[in-house]
């Protein structure tokens, strides 16, 4: 298997944490965003959407990182990650879900204005843009840090998908000014997923 990933994007790091838990080979191969490599031809061969990571396994070409997460769960038949009980995996696509559509949006507003921007000379950070993205920010953040009151992890008794899944953003709350203050919660279960092994090599000091 090849992994097409850029180092810092969550959206990589969840999926190369998944493969450092299950312990599958595969070959990582970045794409530089900050050059323009997801517009090459040949990449867009695999991946029209021109986004990060894809997965190519033999024939068969997989983005969407969540989906990609899933694919490989299943080379490990009975593995801790994702339940073959249908309520539990239920709940496990429904956080996934979640952070695609809601959580990872609205970390993506100060991603991009705190940090893509800077990176890319494309001025300095929408302070309108800003406030919108804080106000949406404190909507879902509100939602997991009450979901995670008197629980460990996201889903069950131990770390699944999920936790991979909505915690990857958490990794540059600092980087990206996350307005942070008062999600006790949050942090206490963010700072179990950087125990996690997996967690700890997918980091893109190790894998860069």
């Amino acid at each position: 298997m090849k992994l097409y990933y850029f180092p810092i994007s969550p959206n990589s790091r969840r999926v190369i944490a998944v493969l450092h838990h299950l312990g599958l080979d595969c070959d990582l191969q970045v794409v530089d965003l900050s050059k323009g490599q997801q517009m090459t031809p040949e990449f867009l061969k695999l991946n029209p959407n021109h986004m990060i990571p894809t997965l190519v396994d033999g024939d068969f070409v997989l983005w969407e990182s969540n989906a990609i997460m899933q694919y490989l769960c299943s080379k490990v038949p009975d593995n801790s990650l994702l339940s073959t009980d249908a309520k539990v995996m239920a709940d496990i696509n429904r956080w996934q879900f979640w952070q695609a559509s809601h959580f990872g949006r609205a970390c993506g507003t100060f991603i991009f204005e705190n940090i893509i921007k800077g990176a890319l000379n494309l001025g300095e950070p929408d302070t309108q843009e800003l406030a919108k993205g804080t106000e949406n920010f404190h909507r879902f953040a509100k939602v997991l840090e009450e979901h995670l009151t008197g629980r460990e992890w996201l889903v069950g008794d131990h770390f699944t998908l999920a936790d991979f899944s909505v915690g990857s953003f958490l990794d540059l709350a600092v980087m990206a000014q996350y307005p942070m203050e008062g999600y006790v919660e949050t942090a206490r279960w963010y700072n179990a997923i950087e125990q996690i092994p997996a967690w700890q090599s997918s980091a893109p000091a190790k894998v860069s």
